[in-house]
């Protein structure tokens, strides 16, 4: 299995199958609305922006499994990321980082880069850059900021 072997659903309900983005160097990040770490949205969107017709593709995917921090419909987080951050890159439905209920993407990404937990995930905004063949390149911490992993990104384009 690899990554262009997933697919995931939008906030809008359509299935996006991962092969989509090949060629693309991706972002996948865990989300939430109401998390201290929330004003990264601002700069995951200014990275987007500033590389998107570079081949930049950033998929969001709220997540609610760490202190309810993202109870909302996909109506709410997509009016929340739009109004609030301008979001303009995919954001998909609610996932499971962790757990029995794991999303497929997610799965696949730990298994591919562990963090200081082993292959859990321990908070929102868990960043994974992927490469333009679909490998899972590098992981980066919750605390992390988007700033930090741009000239990852760019090596990447």
């Amino acid at each position: 299995m690899n990554f262009y072997d997933l697919e995931a659903k939008t906030l809008q309900g359509k299935t996006i199958p991962m092969r989509a983005y090949k060629g693309k160097t991706v972002v996948v990040v865990n989300t939430a609305s109401k998390c201290g770490l929330t004003p990264q949205y601002e700069g995951l969107e200014a990275l987007y922006e500033k590389y998107r017709d570079q081949g930049l593709e950033i998929l969001g995917f709220p997540c609610n499994q760490f202190g309810n921090q993202e109870p909302g419909s996909a109506d709410d987080i997509e009016a929340f990321c739009q109004v609030n951050y301008g979001v303009s890159f995919t954001m998909f439905d609610k996932v499971d980082v962790n757990g029995s209920q794991t999303h497929p993407i997610f799965k696949y990404l730990k298994s591919e880069l562990s963090g200081l937990l082993g292959s859990k995930i321990k908070w929102n905004f868990t960043k994974f850059l992927i490469d333009k063949n679909g490998k899972p390149i590098k992981r980066y911490a919750p605390i992390t900021k988007p700033q930090k992993m741009e000239a990852s990104i760019k090596r990447l384009l």
